[in-house]
């Protein structure tokens, strides 16, 4: 049998949890060919992940702005997002122009795209 010799694989994690980076760092640290970084120390990769209830600081959304992004990133129309959120499809309306708006979006499909990018929603 052959030994690897590939150089093992710095990572480093950057995650908001606390108790969830210690369960990454006690699973990843049991891997062959992988270390991860010292505080300070360059990594050749990194496992990042936010808290998604936190909103990217240069986007402010409110909570029916989220609902209404929400529905649209599953496709529905302006009826279907006013029958299911309770308000008037003017309201929506008013509500899809101004995530428009503030996501600097051309369309619904460039909103949730740029929504997504920039980690204000998943898909």
């Amino acid at each position: 049998m052959s030994e690897d010799t590939s150089p093992e694989i710095v990572l480093s994690l950057e995650i908001d949890d606390p108790a969830l980076a210690d369960r990454l760092a006690a699973l990843l640290g049991n891997i062959a060919g992988l270390r991860l970084a010292a505080p300070g120390e360059q990594a050749a990769a990194a496992i990042v992940g936010r808290d998604p209830r936190i909103m990217p600081e240069d986007i402010a959304l409110t909570q029916r702005e989220l609902d209404v992004l929400a529905l649209m990133a599953e496709g529905a129309s302006n009826k279907m997002i006013a029958r299911q959120l309770g308000i008037s499809v003017h309201t929506v309306k008013f509500h899809v122009a101004s995530l428009l708006d503030k996501l600097d979006a051309t369309g619904r499909t460039d909103a949730v795209t740029h929504a997504a990018r920039r980690g204000v929603i998943e898909l």
